[in-house]
């Protein structure tokens, strides 16, 4: 695995370490409310859902930090948390977030790209 995928996959983990940190403790707090712009009261009566998908968040990253910890150069773990992440991006930005686009289907497109480049 090249060291530009191996950097792009840790800018993927990373983001998703960061969206497990606001869906599961920031959810209902000033930051969440802001970064996903709801309410006090839609982030309450929400704050068991975002905490699940924020662990789903959690897993993704961890697949991820998996993929760059093993030493066989096969990147078929890399491949398929890429995958997973850039398919839950693209049905995020179509069912809740044009946002999601960006911020998680474009680094795992990015990142999976370099990890075929190399």
């Amino acid at each position: 695995m090249s060291f530009p995928a191996q950097i792009a996959i840790l800018l993927v983990a990373s983001l998703h370490v960061g969206f497990l940190v606001l869906e599961m403790f920031l959810w209902d707090q000033p930051t969440g409310r802001r970064v996903f712009g709801h309410s006090a009261e839609a982030a309450r009566q929400t704050k068991v859902l975002a905490a699940n998908q924020g662990l789903y968040n959690g897993f993704l990253a961890a697949g991820l930090f998996w993929s760059l910890a093993r030493h066989d150069g096969d990147p078929a773990v890399a491949t398929f948390f890429l995958g997973c992440v850039l398919i839950a991006g693209l049905y995020g930005a179509w069912s809740a977030s044009r946002k999601i686009l960006w911020v998680q289907a474009l680094p795992a497109a990015i990142a999976l790209g370099f990890l075929y480049a190399s």
